[in-house]
């Protein structure tokens, strides 16, 4: 999958986040905001990640702003986000479930 343009998911209600994924030319960088960084922003990264990659993603530039938000709600968000950004529509839904639980 290929981020074609920047898209956002996710609200800065409090136990969610919001992911917003740009284009990039290589790699994949998360900018974390969390009041719970220093706990869990290595966690959240990974869980991030770990997604994109599950997703086919290889180059994107990542801005996070948790408020709270559990590993699966993480994971929900980066999904959504980047289905917007790559303007895909067909979510094969039995292999996000396979990985996501």
């Amino acid at each position: 999958m290929e981020i074609k343009h920047s898209a956002h998911a996710g609200t800065l209600e409090s136990s969610d986040l919001t992911v917003t994924l740009q284009p990039a030319t290589a790699g994949i960088s998360i900018a974390l905001t969390s009041s719970v960084a220093k706990q869990f922003g290595d966690q959240i990264k990974q869980v991030v990640t770990a997604t994109l990659q599950k997703l086919g993603i290889q180059a994107a530039t990542v801005k996070v702003n948790d408020k709270g938000a559990l590993d699966c709600t993480v994971k929900a968000r980066t999904i959504v986000a980047a289905y917007r950004a790559a303007d895909k529509t067909d979510y094969d839904w039995e292999e996000i479930n396979s990985w996501i639980n």
